[in-house]
């Protein structure tokens, strides 16, 4: 899928300041996974060497279980390896809708766009504006958010 990565920007924050900017006491949490999880170093070397190339779109809410076990990780990855990371923040479930699962606003429109049925949604995309891979909830292949990314990355550059 083609993706507009200078809209994306224009719409988006970095994940630190999604973090920075969430209200409380969910901001805590996101805070306290960041503070106690350990990036796995080898998965770090990998991607450092290729992040200069990809850039992690991911759409979060606040409440969401996996977006706090998760986004707080790719903050850290991001940190590590310079890997450029943009938050679709503020999600917001329609329960009465449907034919739509996300309340638009708060939710970004680009949910329909992207398909976005669970969260976080980590979508990969490369400098060319392509989708090159995407991690939904958690990894499911990898037993780290940092393993996936790097084989997201690997099966694209081969």
């Amino acid at each position: 899928m083609k993706v507009d990565l200078a809209e994306i920007r224009k719409k988006t924050v970095s994940v630190g300041q999604y973090i920075d900017d969430m209200e409380e006491p969910f901001k805590e949490k996101f805070l306290n996974r960041k503070q106690a999880y350990k990036l796995q170093p080898e998965a770090v070397d990998q991607l450092r060497n290729s992040a200069e190339k990809y850039v992690a779109v991911v759409f979060s809410a606040a409440w969401c279980k996996d977006c706090a076990e998760n986004i707080p990780v790719l903050s850290l990855l991001s940190e590590a390896t310079g890997l450029e990371v943009r938050v679709f923040g503020g999600l917001m479930k329609d329960p009465l809708n449907q034919v739509c699962k996300w309340r638009i606003p708060p939710s970004p429109p680009e949910v329909i766009t992207f398909e976005v049925d669970k969260l976080p949604l980590i979508i990969m995309v490369d400098l060319y504006d392509n989708e090159i891979g995407r991690v939904i909830e958690s990894p499911k292949r990898c037993p780290t958010l940092e393993q996936e990314l790097n084989e997201i990355v690997k099966s694209h550059s081969h």
